[in-house]
């Protein structure tokens, strides 16, 4: 009778570690890189369990057309009071993108973001 709880609680285990390891190789090995600049438009922590800060960055190419919104994930309280005292703004984003994460309790997207720096206009 031992026996079958045993091998039941070794492979419950097995899959725990199995899920643990998937979901520290998909937060820190990142799919892409690169950087946005737009307009600040949203910025605020969402939802019910886990909290997260979501932010939404309105991209334009060209004056007239319909400008592109890039949705971002903040981890880093620092640089999310720093994007909050830039709503509104130009700013330049640098973000990774992570696919695959198992769970929205990390971010409700797939893009985090890393850096911030005012935008330059030339």
């Amino acid at each position: 009778m031992r026996k079958p709880l045993t091998l039941l609680f070794t492979l419950v285990v097995i899959l725990l570690l199995c899920l643990a390891a998937y979901t520290w190789l998909v937060l820190n090995w990142s799919y892409s890189s690169g950087e946005r600049a737009g307009l600040l438009q949203k910025f605020s922590r969402k939802g019910w369990v886990c909290k997260t800060w979501e932010g939404e960055l309105m991209l334009t190419a060209m004056p007239g057309a319909i400008p592109e919104k890039f949705e971002f994930t903040v981890r880093d309280d620092q640089l999310a009071a720093e994007l909050s005292a830039n709503a509104g703004k130009k700013i330049v984003l640098s973000y990774s993108q992570h696919k695959g994460l198992p769970s929205s309790c990390f971010g409700d997207t797939e893009y985090f973001a890393q850096q911030m720096q005012q935008f330059q206009d030339q």
